[in-house]
């Protein structure tokens, strides 16, 4: 097939054509060279560049893209200013854009580059006294018996440019006479431009730290990354232009359980406000967008989640979706993600019509979306639509005091989510979301979801481990202390208990014994794609070298690693990985299904925290029929029966073995070991 044997129409327009079926696709379906230069290079080029090269990959052919980096006045200073290498900041500018991208994509996109299908250049203003952008938009389209043809217009290489803005392009082909003359100096125009020969413009190569950041992405294979391109392609494509009218969720590929419907139809019950407690694993995400889905004439989607680690968890699903297409990721500059908020409410309040009308979806953090500037920037855009829905995720964290302002009176839509959703020892925050969201609409425990087959079974083992006499001493006399703070009565010593039990709590969290067993613990329970939880940072640096000396491949997973996250669970789900050592960082959320143990080194006294933590080993994955959870519980020293000691410490104990499928023998062997202290059989069950 050629360029020729295709019947291509001399201009595109939004309002009759669907710019990437009826042009896009089919044309470079027959190109080997398709030579592009747009206003921008941002995250959502991936998308539309994955459409098209899924097709171009068919026919043999290759790419070659000219962009403008997406530069803050603030970057386009420190260059001028000579604070910082162009390059450097150019390259900061990019990777801030991958952490907007679902995994998967940055995976196609890495290949794409590192097999040369894609070549990349950024143009730059070459006077930052007056930068001016480089927004011109041409592209040339070459097939193996050197037919051309060339189109030029309004549209951009980005998701809103090929699917959601209303664009026209004109086109024009090499085999139709006058034509021809176009085509050439248009082709010439972009050859002057790679070989950075045209005024007012620096082409630069890809910065090679951008490179670098993104070829972490790269898939082990090339049939999964060619195989990921093509499904982009097709589930982006799915789009009738008659169908002005999103599908329903369960219209797609996803098909809810009949749990999630019944939680869908509560939901709906409740006027679409209220809380899903459903146990870590069961689903809580796909079901949201269920109830997203079945809101008509949904305007706006805010989802809110605790870290940022779920923000991309939420995104790589909403990219699955065509109901909820270029969702905003509020991550990175905030210039960039508030920008576009801005322009997407703007057009909901003037009612402005694209061709497919679909709600607009946001997705932050608790931290990012609370503050002043957001609720600023909704106001000057002229408020929040009144067909607005919240979703929060891990919605206890809504209760704090330094969130609550992101739990607006005027959201229409609320819907909260989460396996605890009971602040712990905080009253008035889990009653304030109570109240906001409404009561709890439907609830699936962790017995039942094993029950049910969604979540797999796990073994619980039990290590016990002895205070050291000086660990034990320091332990009583906080104990003591905060003994006669309580009996005095005074109300303003509140803080200083807090204070007290925070610092007795450290103690059992670090008790020296715990890295003594730990070589016990391995070599009972190797560890194949296992996860740690320890307290404090220095705690995990020690594990991490046990680990290491046995020869395991062990990576720390604290905030420190922050920007490294994403890559870092990637090598854990590939099985590059054998161990993650976490301290809080794993706690909430995290999708990972292929962790088959954990191992609690150090645990709060809080049932939300490990809970959610036993909760990461419990997905279902390939050839995972059963998950192994380890814990240590620490016990005073024998002939000091301080029972109150270990309160805590058993609470957690009984609730891990109560769904355990070795209940008996966990409960058997621990009555043994803990009788000195007073603690029967009956006392754990």
């Amino acid at each position: 097939m050629n360029l020729k044997s295709i019947h291509i129409q001399d201009h595109y327009r939004s309002d009759r054509h669907n710019l990437i079926k009826d042009f896009y696709i089919p044309c470079l379906s027959a190109t080997t060279l398709y030579s592009r230069a747009v206003g921008y290079f941002s995250s959502t080029s991936i998308v539309a560049v994955a459409q098209g090269l899924a097709a171009l990959i068919d026919a043999g052919g290759k790419m070659r893209l000219v962009a403008s980096p997406c530069l803050s006045p603030e970057d386009i200073k420190a260059i001028d200013q000579g604070l910082k290498q162009r390059e450097e900041v150019i390259s900061k500018a990019i990777i801030q854009e991958f952490e907007t991208v679902a995994t998967d994509r940055l995976a196609c996109l890495s290949w794409l580059l590192s097999e040369k299908i894609l070549d990349i250049k950024l143009a730059v203003a070459n006077n930052f006294e007056d930068p001016g952008l480089y927004h011109e938009k041409i592209g040339i389209l070459a097939d193996s018996n050197n037919n051309k043809l060339a189109f030029t217009g309004s549209i951009n290489e980005t998701q809103s440019g090929l699917v959601d803005n209303f664009e026209n392009i004109e086109v024009f082909c090499s085999w139709r006479g006058e034509e021809a003359k176009r085509v050439q100096r248009i082709a010439e125009d972009f050859e002057r431009l790679w070989s950075n020969k045209t005024p007012k413009a620096e082409i630069i190569g890809f910065p090679e730290a951008a490179a670098r950041k993104l070829l972490e992405y790269r898939p082990a294979s090339e049939p999964t990354a060619k195989r990921k391109l093509k499904l982009i392609r097709e589930d982006e494509t799915q789009y009738n232009v008659e169908e002005n009218q999103p599908k329903p969720l369960h219209g797609l590929d996803i098909t809810l359980r009949p749990y999630q419907e019944e939680a869908l139809i509560q939901f709906k019950s409740a006027s679409y406000q209220g809380i899903l407690a459903m146990a870590t694993g069961a689903g809580k995400t796909i079901t949201a967008l269920a109830c997203a889905s079945s809101i008509e004439d949904l305007d706006l989607i805010i989802v809110v989640v605790p870290i940022k680690d779920l923000v991309r968890q939420w995104m790589d699903e909403l990219d699955k979706l065509t109901d909820f297409y270029s969702p905003i990721a509020a991550v990175g500059r905030s210039e960039v993600w508030r920008n576009t908020l801005y322009r997407k409410l703007r057009l909901i309040h003037g009612n402005v019509q694209t061709v497919k009308r679909l709600p607009t979806v946001l997705v932050g953090t608790y931290s990012g979306l609370s503050k002043s500037t957001v609720a600023e920037l909704i106001e000057d855009a002229g408020g929040l639509p009144v067909n607005s829905l919240l979703i929060a995720d891990e919605v206890h964290t809504a209760g704090s005091t330094q969130y609550r302002r992101i739990l607006r009176d005027d959201f229409t839509y609320r819907l909260g989510l989460s396996a605890t959703p009971i602040r712990p020892h905080d009253e008035e925050g889990t009653e304030f979301v109570l109240d906001y969201f409404g009561k709890i609409v439907y609830k699936l425990g962790l017995e039942r979801a094993i029950e049910l087959g969604i979540l797999c079974e796990y073994e619980y083992y039990v290590y016990v481990v002895t205070l050291t006499d000086a660990e034990n001493e320091e332990y009583q006399r906080l104990t003591k202390k905060i003994a006669r703070l309580f009996r005095s009565g005074n109300d303003k010593i509140s803080g200083s208990i807090k204070r007290l039990t925070i610092k007795r709590s450290r103690i059992i969290k670090s008790a020296s014994e715990k890295i003594a067993i730990l070589d016990r613990i391995i070599q009972d329970h190797p560890l194949k794609k296992g996860m740690v939880y320890c307290y404090p940072t220095k705690q995990a640096n020690i594990v991490c070298h046990r680990l290491s000396q046995q020869g395991m491949r062990v990576a720390r997973f604290t905030k420190e690693e922050d920007k490294q996250r994403g890559q870092i669970l990637n090598d854990f789900s590939q099985g590059r990985l054998d161990a993650l050592v976490a301290v809080k960082c794993l706690d909430e959320g995290v999708n990972i299904p292929a962790a088959q143990e954990a191992i609690i080194l150090a645990s709060d006294t809080s049932e939300r925290q490990f809970v959610q933590r036993r909760g990461r080993i419990l997905r279902k994955a390939p050839g995972k029929d059963k998950a192994t959870l380890i814990d240590i519980l620490v016990v005073p020293p024998i002939g000091d029966e301080q029972v109150k000691l270990i309160t805590s410490e058993v609470n957690r104990i009984k609730h891990f073995a109560k769904t355990a499928s070795n209940k008996a023998t966990v409960i058997t062997k621990l009555g043994d070991e803990l009788s000195h202290y007073g603690i029967s059989y009956s006392d754990l069950i």
